[in-house]
């Protein structure tokens, strides 16, 4: 069952005054509408990779009428986020969008002909007025009122905008599914469901761990598609030596049997998540609906894991861009059943359409340390210091940056440009090994790889502090190599068995990005979130309309886009003031 992707709705806004005045303006007006569509569906899709779709008013608005009339096309085609365009004066509380659940901004063109930026100033105070914090587009440069182009940095915001308010609006009605409990005492998997109804707008739907083992034992999927899978991971998995001391080694016998297993879970929870229509043939009618999910996570440890397979395959495969049916979206999963980093996987998945890892935030490595054991001085972007992200035995495949892009360097495709070539490729790097039968004594199966250097990454993690709510860290930096001696050192140290990758932050130079190890120090938990590229900026755009303060982050002043009503909760300290202005307005969807 699927939901209707949201589209973006445009406002042409204009100066209602007839006799010469809104009829000259018309076209201009119009035009702009046009021009946002087109910039806005050349340059954007959703996560799932499918267009976007803009939906443009059907007259101008010049009034509370028309206004109304685009309100209700509006609903009729699915609108999530709202982009008012205007060159001129307009009525502002008489025209603007009053939807309290739509991210909104308003593209106010800097001309001189038409005052543009007093509609801007003016609507933004009404709005800030009435409650609802709206982005404020104008460019730095005045244009010719027959300048039908978009300068870049009005372009820039649009984007940053558009992008940040479709993740919103895809999440709204969805849900997490939470499948079994705490693992372990783990903060981020004592789901909060308050957190997720009132700050993303999503269902949490607990479901015990014992209906994994029901659809298991009577064979509740489709076993013609498992066996397709299975002739696939025979075909492409490559594994390790079991390292388990002899008495914990299982016998062929078991290990198969464990094998099958992991990527049985991984159809299961996929089903669980999304629903199958083939059940229906096996007259499983509501097993084949799903949760409408479109994220979860398994607790295992220890209630699982102590005597089933662990979910490492599984939880692999699901947050990768491919499986046996080919290259496909991944499904954001979180282990551990850590619910607050595995938003923080779909926030990212939402912004880019690409893989997320989940990772321990395991070590901080400084260039002394490194020096003393391996006798190796970091450089580059690691002389300053790294930190070692490995998970338990899970992590995306696409993180291990096999993937080239066109400049060469190492990249995670968009799961819409990943080729069976590319999958093929990743899988080549991924070795799996037998888990530890001391910390998984159901045995199972960790993936281990290294992750290439070189590439840009946003590595984020949100937590939840009593009294305050939820708040979000981010930090851009870079993926690092090691040479290979030095990496078999450090590596080894932990578990050479598990996905490593070396991360060295951008540093700033104050508070949390001080140092690598003030980072590390800052990070709030033992779980993080990375993906390609540098993506700071959206998360923060993204943050801001969910009403989550960011209360530690390394991306430039300039980069930073946040209502304009957050300037009016002071602008000397803007993270001060985007705690304020959290606080002020609450979460999207009522109190938390």
């Amino acid at each position: 069952m699927k939901t209707a992707l949201p589209t973006i709705g445009i406002r042409p806004t204009i100066d209602g005054r007839r006799l010469g005045v809104r009829e000259s303006l018309e076209d201009q007006t119009m035009n702009m509408a046009k021009a946002a569509a087109a910039l806005i569906e050349a340059n954007i899709r959703h996560a799932s990779g499918d267009p976007v779709k803009c939906v443009i008013a059907d007259t101008c608005i010049g009034g509370p009428a028309e206004a109304a009339a685009c309100a209700d096309k509006f609903k009729a085609n699915n609108v999530g986020v709202s982009l008012a365009v205007t060159p001129c004066w307009c009525y502002g509380s008489e025209t603007f969008d009053m939807d309290p659940f739509t991210p909104k901004a308003i593209w106010g063109f800097n001309g001189t002909e038409r005052p543009g930026a007093v509609y801007l100033a003016a609507a933004l105070a009404g709005l800030n007025q009435k409650g609802f914090p709206a982005f404020s587009i104008y460019g730095k440069d005045v244009q010719d009122a027959t300048d039908t182009s978009i300068p870049e940095d009005v372009a820039e915001k649009i984007l940053r905008f558009c992008r940040a308010g479709l993740a919103v609006a895809t999440l709204r009605g969805k849900g997490y599914l939470s499948i079994g409990g705490c693992s372990m005492g783990i903060a981020g998997s004592i789901v909060d469901q308050s957190f997720w109804e009132n700050y993303l707008g999503i269902r949490v739907q607990a479901v015990d761990m014992t209906e994994v083992r029901r659809r298991m034992d009577q064979k509740i999927y489709d076993e013609a598609e498992f066996d397709l899978a299975m002739q696939w991971a025979d075909s492409v998995f490559k594994f390790a030596e079991d390292k388990n001391r002899p008495d914990l080694k299982l016998d062929e016998a078991g290990r198969r049997k464990t094998f099958r297993e992991s990527v049985l879970m991984a159809m299961i929870f996929r089903d669980m998540m999304q629903g199958n229509p083939k059940l229906k043939k096996i007259d499983r009618e509501e097993e084949s609906l799903g949760y409408q999910a479109i994220a979860g996570g398994f607790q295992g440890q220890r209630h699982w894991t102590d005597f089933y397979p662990n979910g490492d395959i599984a939880e692999t495969l699901l947050n990768s861009t491919f499986d046996w049916n080919g290259p496909r979206a991944p499904l954001p999963f979180a282990t551990e059943n850590d619910s607050l980093n595995g938003a923080c996987l779909l926030f990212g998945y939402l912004l880019t359409g690409q893989a997320n890892v989940f990772a321990d935030v395991r070590t901080y490595w400084s260039p002394e340390a490194v020096k003393r054991v391996t006798g190796y001085t970091l450089e580059g972007h690691a002389k300053d210091g790294i930190i070692h992200l490995i998970n338990s035995g899970s992590a995306a495949l696409d993180g291990c940056m096999a993937c080239t892009g066109k400049d060469g360097q190492p990249v995670m495709k968009k799961h819409w440009d990943v080729t069976p070539d590319d999958a093929k490729t990743m899988m080549e790097q991924a070795v799996w090994c037998p888990a530890n039968r001391e910390y998984f004594r159901g045995g199972g199966y960790s993936v281990h790889y290294v992750t290439r250097g070189g590439a840009p990454v946003t590595m984020m993690r949100l937590n939840i502090v009593k009294g305050l709510g939820p708040v979000l860290i981010v930090a851009e930096g870079w993926s690092v190599d090691l040479p290979a001696e030095v990496h078999k050192t450090l590596d080894e140290r932990t578990d050479p068995g598990w996905p490593t990758t070396w991360f060295a932050p951008r540093l700033t130079g104050k508070g949390a990005f001080t140092d690598v190890y003030s980072v590390m120090a800052n990070m709030g938990a033992n779980h993080g979130a990375f993906t390609y590229g540098h993506i700071g900026a959206d998360i923060l755009t993204l943050a801001s309309m969910l009403r989550i303060p960011v209360y530690a982050h390394n991306i430039p002043d300039d980069q930073i886009y946040r209502p304009s009503a957050w300037g009016l909760h002071g602008t000397a300290d803007p993270e001060g003031a985007d705690f304020r202005a959290c606080a002020n307005y609450g979460p999207l969807y009522g109190k938390y």
